[in-house]
């Protein structure tokens, strides 16, 4: 058996008290990392979780942030290293959510609100994490982006917008830090099960159309993640991959 194993590693996780984001928390955890929980509005959740999995053994922090306030993310980072240490791993992963509607009908509010959660929250991230790792000569910025992206359905404007450029800020910083040990790379996931959503029958306009005919579930989206995360995935980077079941292909 090959292990993962993030022990010595400190994963900084955005959204980290929302419904993906506590199990991305909890399986990073599981092999070992200790985690910095940020979170924006539910403190509540965000210490039930801290305290769940300090109690497999990994030191945890709860830190409040609005991942859209550059000033915000830096007095996040300096709570991180004064409480656990430079950060290794980042999962930007929190999101505004807003009205899905046409592009001739779509408040342009929403469309400056995905370009600070998905565009700017990358960028400050990487302007608050990524010197150290570069220092350190070993990091991992794990982007969480969207099937979306490649489907451009109508009502998406806003949203595929703001994770379309996401995904242009990442491909360039893993060509810039790359040669530091620092791989970059996002993971898409699909409509996905969580604590929040359970599968229905009522799904099967969405799961008809996936080749695996199943929606995906959170544990799936934070296994990939976990991958990322690791030394086994050390030679790859700039990746855009789909945990979607084939529901898109990204084609050569």
């Amino acid at each position: 058996m090959i292990p993962i194993d993030l022990s010595k590693k400190i994963a900084v996780i955005t959204g980290g008290s929302g419904a993906l984001g506590r199990v991305m928390v909890r399986t990073l955890a599981e092999a070992g990392a200790d985690i910095a929980i940020c979170y924006y509005r539910d403190e509540e959740s965000a210490q039930r979780l801290q305290d769940e999995i300090t109690a497999k053994g990994v030191r945890s922090i709860t830190v409040q942030a609005d991942v859209t306030d550059q000033g915000s993310i830096n007095s996040m980072r300096n709570v991180v290293s004064e409480k656990l240490g430079a950060a290794n791993i980042i999962v930007n992963n929190a999101v505004i959510q807003y009205s899905w509607t046409s592009v001739l009908e779509q408040s342009p509010a929403d469309y400056e609100s995905q370009f600070q959660s998905c565009v700017l929250h990358n960028v400050y991230m990487a302007q608050a994490f990524v010197p150290a790792m570069v220092e350190a000569g070993w990091g991992r910025v794990i982007g969480i982006n969207t099937e979306c992206s490649m489907q451009n359905f109508a009502g998406q404007s806003a949203y595929t917008s703001g994770k379309r450029g996401m995904d242009g800020v990442l491909r360039v910083l893993a060509k810039e830090v790359g040669e530091h040990g620092v791989t970059v790379n996002q993971v898409a996931p699909g409509w996905t099960i969580s604590e929040k959503s359970e599968s229905r029958e009522s799904d099967e306009h969405y799961w008809s159309k996936v080749p695996m005919q199943r929606r995906g579930t959170a544990q799936e989206i934070a296994n990939t993640v976990l991958f990322l995360a690791s030394d086994l995935a050390s030679y790859i980077t700039g990746a855009y991959i789909p945990v979607c079941g084939g529901n898109v292909m990204p084609a050569i």
